[in-house]
């Protein structure tokens, strides 16, 4: 049998740069390091305590105190930012949401604490959104079990300043109606607050990948679902266009959520933005990671490791994620 000749590489091969891990750092092309993440937290109308999320596992409800604490923590692995969700008191739930935007909230509360402890050491960031706080669990105010577009914006208007009074720095209206940007930008300027920066949740997909979320917000629609206000999947030209309407209407700083099944997206909008762009890493994404790791079926800190390089390969800056203690503290990235 005659002797193959198999064709050697030539003077290119590209594995010379790959062969320690010290070179291969040295020429990675993505990193993700404490700088770019932001850890969200779920705040309770109380002091202290601590309540598990079922479907979270490592997250947990807190008291302000116990936020304190734990951000106190963060810092020292290097977490700079937080965004912030909260409850309102046992029976705070009414049609109109107005406990959203209550000066004695467990955000305004958390927001003037953590701004005395911290300073500007942390950058605190505040959900602006109803669902929390409405008893029908939606974004808005409902006109005949429909949510109102333009009802709800004064509402998100009055929460967005109470955050700002409080001291937040930034923040981050999710509830997807149409015009709230340019309203909630418009009150910031003309109440005085100019300085407080505007995230808008640009894209925000209606998402299977929300579930677990709803556990931790406690926001489940009683009725129907979020489709009429929320992104359809299917239309990532779409999404071009709610990130261009809401930089035209003052946004300084731009988000995309979920953020794995939307890499194309995120990609497409840094490429026509030029916008800080952040992508939220989602309840779903961070317990689908958690449950296979705990059965045994995924290394964890390797997944972790590949799915935040991922987020910020497709073009975000900044990622939001539940991951980011775990991350730090084990040294993953």
């Amino acid at each position: 049998m005659a002797e193959l000749s198999i064709t050697k590489p030539g003077r290119t091969r590209l594995r010379r740069l790959r062969r320690t891990r010290a070179l291969r750092d040295l020429v990675a092309e993505t990193t993700v390091d404490a700088t770019q993440l932001i850890m969200p937290h779920f705040v309770l109308p109380q002091e202290r305590g601590s309540v598990p999320i079922n479907a979270m596992p490592g997250i947990a409800q807190v008291g302000t105190q116990t936020l304190l604490a734990q951000v106190a923590a963060d810092l020292e692995l290097g977490i700079r930012a937080v965004l912030l969700f909260g409850h309102p008191e046992s029976g705070g739930k009414t049609p109109d949401g107005a406990a959203a935007a209550a000066a004695n909230g467990a955000v305004q509360t958390s927001v003037e604490r953590l701004k005395r402890e911290f300073g500007d050491m942390l950058v605190v960031i505040t959900d602006v959104c109803l669902c929390a706080y409405t008893d029908h669990g939606h974004c808005g105010v409902l006109d005949d079990g429909r949510v109102a577009n333009d009802a709800t914006l004064a509402p998100l208007v009055a929460a967005a300043l109470s955050h700002a009074r409080a001291g937040a720095d930034v923040v981050a209206p999710s509830d997807m109606m149409d015009g709230r940007v340019a309203a909630i930008r418009d009150a910031l300027d003309q109440t005085g607050f100019t300085d407080v920066a505007l995230l808008a949740y640009a894209v925000k997909f209606a998402s299977a990948y929300y579930g677990p979320f709803r556990e931790a917000a406690d926001s489940t629609p009683a009725s129907g679902d979020r489709h009429s206000y929320q992104m359809d999947c299917r239309n990532p030209r779409e999404a071009l266009r709610e990130a261009e309407l809401d930089t035209q209407e003052g946004a300084d700083w731009l988000m995309v959520k979920p953020a794995l099944p939307y890499l194309d997206v995120i990609r497409a909008v840094r490429e026509t933005s030029t916008l800080p762009l952040a992508a939220y890493n989602v309840s779903g994404e961070y317990s689908a990671v958690k449950a296979a790791a705990a059965n045994g079926w995924l290394d964890e800190a390797a997944v972790v490791r590949e799915n935040l390089l991922a987020i910020r390969r497709a073009g975000a800056d900044q990622i939001i994620t539940y991951h980011a203690r775990d991350a730090l503290r084990g040294k993953w990235l």
